[in-house]
Formats: structure tokens, sequence, C-alpha cells
């Protein structure tokens, strides 16, 4: 079974200059798919003429909570949007959009959450029209989350990106039927709640991911995160979990792919 990155920006510019050699790197190392997700309207059209011409690449259509602010449309607007995107490369037959997202929620950012969740709702309404998973991102914001979740009964789940918190937190998002996304946090030692987590919930809820260029590992603090890296997340998680490195590649790609209908 490959590593299947979950979650990378590998269409930022972080990886302009050297992005054909990351990838081969990345082959080279074991990972061999990778979803990249939608942050902005404007940024759709380039990842997806990216993702539909490269084998193992897979996309998404999102609006992330930090680009929020510069959108210019409604929500129902936001709405049709990433319905008329979705439909549009699912008539090219390409297979090149796996999710909704990423969109949710953060708590760390100037912009109410009062804005931010009609936004986030929007999107998880396309998600059941489309009938597609979808990748959220929550900052300091489990509890608004999980309200809005429920509120939706999303149809497919989704993944819930980045996963940091409680057993409890953690135990009410598998509840729902969703995934945790399991990064490079987990290689800190002081991620001491995050670890003992990610070490107890059952291995069937768990995602391997990136989230390169962002999210380095301990020892490459300041550097470009890259889902080159990504072994070292299973290693990480393996050696926390007590089993051996093959299991946790095994079980977090078939996780991935029964997830994204890879």
């Amino acid at each position: 079974m490959p590593l299947i990155d979950s979650h990378c920006h590998f269409d930022f510019d972080a990886f302009a200059a050297d992005r054909e050699q990351v990838w081969s790197s990345c082959r080279q190392r074991g990972v061999e798919a990778l979803v990249i997700p939608g942050v902005s309207i404007p940024q759709w059209r380039q990842l997806f003429a990216m993702v539909n011409a490269q084998a193992g690449w897979y996309g998404a259509a999102g609006v992330h909570p930090w680009w929020v602010s510069q959108l210019t449309l409604s929500p129902q607007q936001l709405y049709r949007a990433v319905v008329e995107r979705v439909e549009r490369e699912r008539r090219q037959g390409t297979g090149g959009c796996v999710a909704v997202g990423e969109c949710g929620l953060d708590g760390n950012i100037d912009l109410p959450l009062e804005q931010q969740l009609p936004v986030f709702e929007a999107q998880l309404e396309a998600a059941n029209t489309l009938s597609l998973p979808v990748i959220v991102h929550s900052v300091r914001t489990h509890n608004e989350i999980i309200r809005a979740l429920k509120k939706a009964a999303v149809k497919k789940a989704g993944v819930i990106h980045a996963f940091t918190g409680s057993r409890e937190i953690a135990e009410e998002y598998i509840k729902l039927g969703f995934y945790l996304g399991v990064g490079g946090t987990i290689t800190y030692e002081r991620a001491a709640k995050t670890r003992r987590t990610l070490t107890d919930v059952p291995l069937e809820h768990l995602l391997l991911e990136s989230d390169a260029p962002d999210m380095p590992h301990a020892g490459r603090q300041g550097e470009r995160n890259s889902p080159e890296y990504l072994p070292a997340v299973a290693e990480t998680l393996a050696a926390l979990r007590k089993v051996p490195v093959e299991t946790i590649v095994a079980q977090t790609g078939k996780n991935t792919q029964a997830l994204f209908d890879l």
C-alpha cells in the first residue's frame, strides 16, 4: 500500500521552483498520491488544471477561512460556485475533484466566527448536494464545528484536518463518521494531548497528511514542509501506537482511498 498525503497544498508558490523534483522524491519515498485542497475561488482554475494533468494528484473545491475576507460572493452564490465547479470537473470525466474544502472555522483570525459560519455552512450544503466528503479546518472551534456538522447532517462525512484535541472531542467527530488528519504535530513531544489521543482512537479513523508547505516537523522549524516527509509522520504514529509502520501505512491508505473514493 502506497503512502497517501491526504492534505497537501502542493499548488502553492512555495513549490513553484522545484515541484517536479519534489514529486519525484516523494515517489522514491513511497508517497504516490496527494489530495490538494482548494482555498479560494481564483485558485481553483490552476489547481484543477494541475491535478488533471498529473496521475496521483487529486483536488478539492473550497474556500479556506483565511480567504473568507476576500470572498465577494454571498453564501448562496458560493454554494452555486462550488457545485458548478465540481459538476464541470465531473463532465470532463477526469475524477480530479474528490471533496469540498478546505473549509471550516478559525478562532485565531480577526474575522468573527459569525461571518465565517455562513460560508462554512454553504460549503457543507454543497457537499451534501454533490455527495462529496468535506475537508474541515478547525482551529479553536471544535464545538462550533461539531454543531455545524450535526445541523448539516453531512452525508459523506469527511476529515478534520490537522486534528489536535482531546479524546472526547475526537470521539465526537468519529461518531459523526469523520476521520482525523494526522500530521507533523505528533513529531513534537510537547503535543502530549494530541499524541495520546491519536494513540488511543481507532486506526480505522485516521488519515496521514503533511499540510505542506506548512506544519513543519520537529527539528525542521522554519523550513518549508514537504510531502516528502510524510513517511516520518507514519513512523512517529507507528512508534506511538507500538505497531509496525506497515500497519499504519496500509490502514491509513485504505481509509484515505475509502473517504475520497480514489
